[in-house]
């Protein structure tokens, strides 16, 4: 994919694997980068196991895609026409929810008004008729199989789902990784370890596409995970060089400043989350 284009466009779907399409989000800005990315999970209609599945205009010769069952993971804003578009795929029979941000779950109850379906998510307040999310659980809807992966870290409740039996082999992985750059740890909630743990999970899973709940999909997570890592280690080096030089009382916009010294003004929380972040992981 040329890194130039867009990966998608607001209020159409897009489909990128076998299973699995994005229909984006028109919340762009410092932290949504394009927007945020609601997934689309349906079985192809060629299956013979599935055969009432239709088809659908979006199909590109990979079968009858979506099937009549849909799951929509992550609804995001509260956008109507967003959510409308996401009703008019097909048959939601189950909303889930990678982790509990607003541009990820403020859609949830008026998706919900759409559609009647369940919502699961880790946090018992995000979901609606459904149980929250375990890890290890494996979700049979839509004519597949939807494994959860705990991979806290960005957050505490961020999970990712893997569909083993998707061509090629996906893992939809909410902001754990992102389609650019690397994610915020939402410090004190989020934890630096916690997070290179979830890396080292997720980089099991060698040859899978990744689908971020921002900009486009990833090739290997494997790989994926090794520059992430590779990226974080770099930057506590960074911090522990500051800190020798600025001393250990040193504050955090002063740290932020410079570690950070380039980073544009919409995202300087992010970073001082960061920045908070990698002090608490170093014991400080």
């Amino acid at each position: 994919m040329d890194p130039e284009e867009p990966h998608a466009h607001p209020g159409e779907l897009r489909r990128v694997s076998a299973c699995a399409g994005v229909i984006l989000a028109p919340n762009p800005g410092p932290m949504t980068l394009d927007g945020t990315n609601t997934w689309i999970l349906s079985a192809r209609g060629s299956d013979p196991e599935y055969p009432h599945y239709g088809a659908h205009p979006s199909a590109q010769g990979r079968g009858s895609w979506p099937g009549s069952d849909v799951v929509v993971v992550d609804p995001g804003p509260e956008d109507l026409g967003h959510l409308q578009a996401i009703a008019n795929v097909g048959n939601v029979v189950l909303i889930l929810i990678t982790h509990r941000h607003g541009d990820h779950t403020d859609g949830i109850d008026r998706l919900r008004e759409l559609t009647g379906a369940p919502v699961r998510a880790v946090l018992p307040e995000h979901c609606r008729e459904g149980e929250p999310l375990r890890d290890g659980d494996t979700i049979v809807a839509a004519g597949m199989r939807i494994q959860v992966i705990a991979t806290p870290g960005h957050t505490s409740d961020s999970v990712c789902f893997r569909i083993p039996h998707d061509e090629p082999e996906t893992i939809i992985t909410g902001d754990t990784i992102l389609g650019r750059g690397s994610t915020m740890i939402d410090h004190p909630d989020g934890s630096l370890g916690d997070y290179l743990r979830s890396l080292d999970v997720l980089a099991r899973y060698s040859g899978a596409l990744v689908l971020p709940a921002h900009a486009g999909p990833l090739h290997d997570i494997q790989e994926v995970c090794e520059e992430l890592t590779d990226h974080r280690l770099q930057r506590l080096d960074q911090v522990r060089s500051v800190l020798h030089e600025l001393g250990s009382n040193a504050s955090l916009p002063a740290i932020t400043d410079a570690v950070y010294s380039d980073v544009p003004h919409g995202v300087r929380r992010a970073a001082e989350h960061s920045i908070a972040a990698q002090l608490a992981y170093l014991g400080y």
